[in-house]
């Protein structure tokens, strides 16, 4: 890995900053507040080029280093997480769309994932269900070929985008006798009878973000719709009764683990910046108190955890950009130690600020809430030392 920057990733990466300063940071608080949905946010990420597919074209086709992506992702949720979730939201159906799709399928269902910059539409990645989080081989919705079509029943929750998306991808059970190995993803296109929104839910953090359930009710689309076609479908059904194979929502969260990592980097970065210049006018017992020890190595400390962080998490977008395989589950790897540090870091940062960290005149507790969900989505920081144990017990 080369870790100098290029002239071209120094000016990307001061382009999503100044965004997340001037666009994100002065309505966060708002968006926290109301739980509205941010699009106007979204359209003038649009119009500026942050949101949309040639944007991950060029941030991910356009790169062989990987880490672009990561590092316009950490500085937007520099600006607010919530915010940030509702631009890179639809980066994880794209994901899955992209890696388990045909060219037909990515070139149809791509563009309209994101609609225009007059007319901004997001997409969403249904997989949770109520009895089936980080077990997905428990997954109850099921797909039944009927003719020519797909008929979707089931309930969906956790989704994020589920209840604004024009575009979803669930991911139903085909085959239950094979448990994860047989089920399969779907698109589902807007205005589709028999699937909509349920509850939106109320969140402790990221409360821009769209989080709601999807109910699906005899949601009938065209066979074609099932993500890499219904030959590719049939084929990886007659392996799966021969041998064990990933599903295709886990290889899905495999793919964008360092994404999220570096998503939680950025709450870490902004929670530790905010204390460490608080620290520094924060004048007691006669001198500013990041002169007192106490609060200097706690400062040290967060510094040392978030550059730590971010070389597993870029290491592992390397990896990913490069087909180098995660033998020891290093995208795992940069999702634990990432979340977690951003929970501890914005906890830290509280201390360091005392009573005013607890209060929402100042932005840390809500840091704090929002660094919450990077050891819960896309696999539980259980879940990713699970993954990790295995991977290190086969070297």
């Amino acid at each position: 890995m080369e870790f100098q920057l290029t002239e071209d990733q120094i000016t990307t990466r001061k382009w999503a900053h100044e965004f997340a300063e001037n666009e994100i940071r002065p309505v966060a608080a708002h968006y926290d507040e109301t739980e509205e949905y941010p699009w106007p946010v979204l359209k003038k990420a649009a119009e500026l080029g942050l949101y949309g597919m040639e944007f991950y074209s060029e941030m991910v086709g356009g790169d062989p280093s990987g880490i672009t992506l990561p590092m316009v992702m950490e500085e937007i949720t520099w600006g607010c997480a919530g915010i940030g979730l509702s631009i890179f939201g639809t980066g994880l159906p794209l994901s899955a769309l992209a890696s388990s799709g045909t060219p037909e399928q990515l070139f149809t269902w791509g563009p309209r994932m994101f609609g225009t910059a007059d007319d901004v539409k997001v997409a969403s990645f249904c997989v949770t269900e109520p009895n089936a989080g980080s077990d997905v081989s428990a997954l109850r919705t099921r797909a039944v070929r009927e003719g020519d079509e797909w008929v979707l029943n089931g309930q969906k929750i956790f989704a994020t985008n589920g209840g604004v998306a024009d575009v979803r991808i669930v991911v139903a059970t085909v085959d239950p006798e094979l448990g994860h190995r047989g089920q399969a993803a779907f698109i589902i296109g807007p205005d589709t009878p028999g699937i909509r929104p349920g509850k939106k839910e109320k969140k402790l953090g990221i409360r821009a973000s769209d989080t709601s359930e999807v109910i699906l009710e005899d949601c009938r689309i065209p066979l074609e719709n099932v993500l890499g076609g219904v030959e590719k479908l049939e084929a990886k059904i007659a392996a799966a009764k021969g041998k064990e194979r990933q599903s295709a929502a886990l290889r899905t969260f495999e793919m964008t683990r360092p994404s999220v990592a570096a998503q939680a980097i950025g709450i870490a970065r902004a929670a530790a910046e905010f204390a460490t210049e608080y620290a520094r006018e924060r004048v007691q017992f006669g001198r500013p108190i990041i002169e007192q020890e106490g609060v200097a190595f706690k400062l040290a400390d967060m510094a040392t955890e978030i550059e730590a962080s971010r070389l597993l998490t870029w290491r592992a977008a390397w990896m990913g950009r490069n087909n180098v395989t995660f033998d020891r589950a290093e995208g795992s790897m940069s999702k634990l130690k990432a979340g977690e540090t951003a929970v501890w870091v914005t906890e830290q940062a509280i201390q360091v600020l005392g009573g005013y960290g607890y209060i929402k005149d100042f932005p840390v507790e809500k840091w704090y809430r929002d660094a919450k969900i990077y050891t819960i989505f896309e696999g539980t920081s259980e879940i990713q030392r699970l993954v990790i144990s295995r991977a290190v017990s086969r070297a």
